[in-house]
């Protein structure tokens, strides 16, 4: 597995539960996109530091494990898994993909596809098998 050499940064940065070494990986005009959810994206490396500042509060042992990657240029394809326990005891984890634009070592831009996991245990949908998450999501 051939990590680019950002997402190790990132992940290191990530693992340390440090704002100011997770900010130092982005830009100062960073852009953030999350097509799956447009009203979350923000600009800036201040949303960042306040980003990662609520998550770490929350989950103080905060884990972040860095699946697989792969660089094209400046863009940098990374897969995800993040865990911990949140402040209130229950579970914390999300999986999913970012997708950097990286120029000079630092992300200028992603495209966030990081969601959290569903818990079989909820009446939410989070348990259905495909078929009949295909039915809710078409029929709802």
């Amino acid at each position: 597995m051939r990590h680019a050499a950002f997402a190790l940064e990132l992940r290191d940065a990530t693992n340390s539960r440090s704002v100011a070494q997770v900010a130092d990986c982005f830009a100062d005009d960073y852009v953030n996109q999350t097509p799956a959810h447009p009203g979350r994206g923000f600009t800036g490396k201040d949303e960042v530091r306040r980003n990662w500042a609520h998550i770490f509060a929350a989950v103080p042992d905060h884990t972040a494990t860095l699946i697989a990657s792969a660089q094209d240029g400046d863009t940098v394809w990374t897969e995800w898994e993040m865990r911990g326990t949140r402040a209130d005891g229950a579970t914390h984890l999300m999986c999913g993909v970012i997708v950097f634009t990286v120029r000079h070592g630092l992300a200028c831009a992603a495209r966030f596809y990081l969601e959290p996991v569903d818990d079989p245990s909820d009446d939410d949908g989070g348990g259905d098998d495909a078929d009949a998450a295909v039915r809710r999501i078409l029929l709802s």
